[in-house]
């Protein structure tokens, strides 16, 4: 089964020795956990994203920085695991669980790019209400997912990948503090709006990227430009 690990972090400033032994930490954990890895990278930083709400017919744009909380979006993994449990240890051994916190969701399916991804490419986080997720196989799902069917014909070749997730309820939040690893399952607070997807854009600049993405049927969007980093 597939998961999709969200990496949280606050806003921190390194020194150059501090960076270094920072991206030492996450290279070890790719040559450990390697096989596991199928997809991820670090994210540019927040103040060159975007937020697309209102819907795909009337779509308005919000330049970062948007996020109201502590922690913000700095990076996602896409894993491969037997279950729920080999993917929380997966997640705790991500650095950033020692300083933020990694979401942990199951995956309906994984469409994978046919080609690693680069700087150039984009990570559009669908965001829909708590309450509003629809459950896989109901009516109000496969609507949309006919939805999404449309908007992926439309966009083309801009699709590199993506994939719907799990309702909230299935995700879990893995945070590691001196040592100990806390667990937080889903449902998250009332009000707060929760990812229910995601897709992977290739785009020549951030407006286009953005144009396809206000196509995206979703209730709100966090389109957000990868480091290409990892090229995976």
């Amino acid at each position: 089964m597939y998961y999709f690990a969200l990496l949280q972090t606050p806003q921190r400033e390194l020194t150059p020795e501090q960076g270094q032994a920072e991206m030492q930490a996450y290279g070890d954990f790719h040559a450990r956990e390697h096989s596991a890895i199928r997809g991820g990278d670090a994210l540019a930083p927040v103040a060159e994203g975007v937020r697309i709400s209102g819907g795909a017919d009337a779509p308005l744009v919000t330049d970062g920085p948007f996020a109201e909380g502590a922690e913000v979006a700095g990076g996602y993994y896409v894993f491969e695991a037997d279950d729920l449990d080999e993917a929380l240890r997966l997640a705790r051994q991500i650095p950033a669980a020692q300083y933020g916190a990694v979401e942990v969701w199951p995956m309906l399916y994984w469409n994978a790019p046919e080609q690693p991804t680069t700087g150039q490419d984009w990570l559009a986080l669908l965001l829909e209400p708590a309450g509003s997720v629809t459950e896989p196989g109901s009516a109000e799902w496969d609507a949309g997912a006919r939805r999404h069917a449309e908007f992926h014909a439309a966009a083309g070749e801009h699709v590199l990948g993506g994939a719907p997730l799990h309702p909230p309820t299935t995700a879990t939040t893995v945070r590691v503090r001196d040592g100990e690893v806390l667990l937080t399952d889903g449902p998250f607070a009332e009000g707060a709006e929760v990812a229910n997807g995601f897709y992977l854009l290739r785009a020549a600049d951030r407006d286009e990227a953005t144009k396809i993405a206000s196509m995206i049927p979703a209730s709100a969007v966090q389109l957000r430009r990868l480091a290409g980093i990892a090229g995976l």
